[in-house]
């Protein structure tokens, strides 16, 4: 790879940790101190921020009271970015990251990506902070326009709860709430405005912290004996049972009594590639590939061979049925028992209709799906179903059937389908790789996924620019496990997000960039080629404004100036492969690199029409 691009960089393999000229941790003297010592006794390990001054109290007491070090501060370049590194990394821990906002405008800034991580459904506390309440402490013009009353109404419908504190003692329990909150099932983020007179606030009191281990989230909600006796006659008694795994946790326990209770009742499993990985999808019950965007007809089948449905929190599970039958508009979609397991419903409001369309349902539980799993097989000797269930797991898995090659019919350009198979060698080879996200025309019958941090899911608001702070927080969450950490992105969700890759190469965190670039925001260009057909004019124009070419953006140069090794961009098959093995290499001993391929416009589907 002789076009390979190195960026400049001292250090290469070493993290790079800001420690303050004096270290160690001294007596809580200020109204900051407090709470730096609470976040380091609750365990947020990390806190993502963009500098500002009216959280600098607590800025101070991080660096100078507990030397950098738990929380240590990751330094980003916008507030957005922020959000979604600590987003990125609940998705690879299920525990939160802090974030500190900057004022009104830091919330600003970053509303778009906390309402990504509220549909998420991924824990994080958010200290926001505030200028003086008290008018006569302000300082002319800047404290004015950075103070706002009810600062948290910006970002209210889509958090779990907001406190503005009004005193030291105060934003302790605030502070222990508000990781309570977010660290229970079903999670969200959560926000605490600080004021900053009360973290400049000089301490003349003693001041004792409460044991922060009192003040944990509940157990998860797990069915009553009564719900789950129930549930296993019904899948003993039934012969096509059907499990619809959706959001879960990412512990090996967990994946591991997934596995068992397929393999204890014969079920036919299906994910989605919507939500992060759940079940290997080489298991002989996984029939189908991960479930995408449009319905196959194989899909449609096997829901309507079903005579069981159990949904383990399957997000929008009343849409997902319905488009699996003609019956568009039906409250009940399919006619067989259906069984819903999820804490959702909790989090449904007024404003966000992210809660999707309402499932009619025979059994709801209102339990956590792992928790239920773990109930069932508490008593699994009578899960068995029928000895004569229909369901056929023999012969060649879907995973087998994959193509050799999908040749490009566009010059200079990788073809989708060809793309697709390089990153699943990619992974196959790897073993080990976890992926922060697969861009929008991933096909999903390339996924191969064998562990519950192999896929880490799609952004669950639709949010735009997201996807290479997601992959920032997941290298820093895997930092040390050995995994390797690859993105493969769309251009357009790069070129928005992209800076977001200085705070890796900052911190030195080992991570693979993939862009598909096919210098277009194709998706819009297949909207448009619908509307043009439906009113009888010209699709040949879907393009314009929508092509992001004249000129195309170099962005390997973009990348290569936060500090990232680069390669591109590369045009063929062969190409690409060989990027990915020196890539690999290079992320292996602890480098970051980013792969530029061009792609064509479209979308694969390896198995052609039927899926």
């Amino acid at each position: 790879m002789d076009d390979v691009r190195r960026a400049v960089s001292a250090d290469q393999t070493t993290e790079r940790v800001e420690r303050p000229v004096h270290q160690g941790i001294t007596p809580m003297q200020w109204g900051s101190d407090v709470v730096a010592s609470l976040l380091r006794d609750l365990d947020l390990q990390y806190v993502a921020l963009v500098p500002g001054s009216s959280f600098r109290g607590l800025h101070d007491s991080i660096v100078n009271h507990l030397g950098n070090e738990n929380p240590q501060m990751v330094v980003c370049l916008h507030e957005e970015h922020a959000v979604t590194i600590a987003d990125g990394y609940a998705r690879v821990t299920d525990k939160p990251m802090a974030v500190a906002l900057h004022a009104n405008v830091g919330v600003m800034h970053a509303a778009m990506s906390i309402y990504n991580a509220w549909c998420d459904r991924v824990p994080m506390v958010i200290l926001g902070a505030t200028g003086p309440v008290d008018a006569h402490k302000r300082r002319p013009w800047i404290d004015w326009v950075h103070t706002s009353q009810d600062q948290a109404a910006v970002i209210r419908n889509y958090i779990k709860w907001d406190s503005q504190p009004a005193s030291t003692e105060a934003a302790v329990e605030a502070l222990l709430r508000a990781h309570q909150i977010t660290t229970t099932a079903p999670f969200g983020p959560s926000y605490i405005c600080l004021d900053v007179s009360d973290q400049e606030e000089k301490l003349e009191r003693e001041f004792v912290l409460p044991d922060a281990t009192r003040f944990l989230a509940p157990e998860l909600p797990a069915p009553s004996a009564r719900a789950t006796t129930d549930l296993v006659e019904r899948i003993r008694a039934a012969r096509r049972p059907v499990f619809l795994m959706g959001r879960m946790l990412r512990g090996e326990a967990e994946w591991q009594r997934r596995i068992e209770l397929a393999e204890a009742t014969g079920a036919a499993v299906l994910t989605s590639i919507h939500n992060p990985s759940v079940f290997p999808t080489g298991h002989r019950q996984h029939l189908l590939p991960p479930c995408g965007e449009q319905r196959t007809n194989a899909e449609r089948k096997l829901i309507a061979e079903a005579d069981l449905i159990v949904s383990f929190d399957w997000m929008d599970l009343a849409g997902y049925l319905r488009s699996c039958t003609d019956q568009a508009q039906s409250q009940r979609p399919v006619d067989c028992c259906l069984v819903q397991a999820s804490l959702d419903a909790t989090l449904a409001n007024g404003w966000s209709m992210d809660h999707q369309a309402l499932a009619a349902v025979d059994v709801n539980l209102q339990v956590h799906p792992d928790a239920l799993i773990e109930a069932l097989l508490h008593g699994q000797e009578g899960l068995a179903s029928p000895s004569d269930a229909t369901w056929n797991f023999t012969g060649t898995h879907w995973s087998e059937k994959l193509p050799d090659a999908a040749p490009s019919e566009v010059p200079d350009r990788i073809s989708l389908g060809d793309f697709a198979l390089a990153i699943r060698d990619h992974a196959t080879r790897e073993e080990d790789v976890t992926f922060a996200r697969l861009p929008l025309s991933w096909p999903a019958a390339a996924s191969h996924f064998n562990h519950p941090l192999a896929y880490l899911g799609k952004d669950g608001g639709a949010a735009v620019g997201v996807g290479p702070g997601h992959a920032v927080g997941a290298a820093l969450a895997l930092k040390d496990s050995g995994r390797l950490v690859t993105a493969v992105l769309g251009d357009g969700d790069t070129l928005m997000g992209i800076n977001a890759l200085w705070t890796a190469a900052h911190m030195r965190l080992p991570m693979l960039i993939v862009v598909a670039n096919n210098t277009s925001y194709f998706n819009d260009e297949r909207h448009q080629e619908r509307v043009a057909e439906t009113r009888g004019r010209p699709t040949e124009n879907k393009w314009i404004g929508q092509r992001i070419t004249d000129p195309v953006v170099d962005i390997c140069a973009m990348a290569a100036a936060q500090g990232f090794d680069t390669i591109g961009p590369v045009t063929t098959r062969a190409e690409l492969d060989a990027a990915l093995r020196a890539a690999s290499t290079t992320v292996r001993a602890g480098g970051r690199v980013v792969i530029d391929a061009a792609i064509e416009e479209g979308y694969a589907n390896l198995f052609g029409q039927d899926g």
